[in-house]
């Protein structure tokens, strides 16, 4: 059942508003990918349209966590050697994202969910407010934190692709 809880995301201003019973009470900055928008597999572009919060990971996770496969790693990022703290990593929590438009971003080339598109920290918090990920959304860790506790399951969110909000 869908919750009050929806998280409405900008590409085009790299930014997320979180809104509650209707009324917003948090904007966070973001990054989107450094490739255009899109919702066909491979792309790694971000998908637009509705998607629900299907499951969250991590929740009992230390901040800095690293996920692969939606399976904590055992190590901080800064724990990890240079070579591999270069690379855009999931952290601290995984908000995994369902589509809920067949054809669009459910179903076929173009399901957000069999895509691994998540909302999740990043090891690389000075690239927020610009494109910078393959494809899901990033937040800080605090951010991640704070999200997985605010944001039920089975709560909405759409991400706009070239609409503006706030102007």
């Amino acid at each position: 059942m869908p919750t009050d809880t929806l998280l409405v995301v900008s590409i085009k201003k790299q930014i997320m508003f979180l809104y509650n019973g209707g009324q917003c009470v948090k904007a966070y900055v973001i990054s989107t990918s450094k490739l255009p928008p899109s919702c066909i597999e491979n792309s790694l572009g971000t998908p637009w349209g509705l998607h629900q919060v299907s499951e969250i990971i991590g929740s009992n996770c230390p901040m800095g966590t690293v996920f692969k496969g939606r399976v904590d790693t055992g190590y901080l990022f800064r724990e990890l050697p240079p070579e591999e703290q270069e690379k855009n990593l999931i952290t601290t929590r995984i908000l995994r994202l369902k589509g809920l438009e067949h054809g669009k971003n459910l179903g076929g080339r173009v399901d957000t969910y069999s895509r691994y598109v998540y909302l999740h920290g990043t090891n690389h918090e000075d690239k927020l407010g610009k494109p910078a990920s393959s494809g899901c959304i990033q937040v800080s860790n605090k951010d991640a934190v704070e999200l997985a506790k605010l944001v039920p399951v089975s709560s909405f969110l759409i991400i706009l692709k070239d609409e503006q909000i706030g102007d």
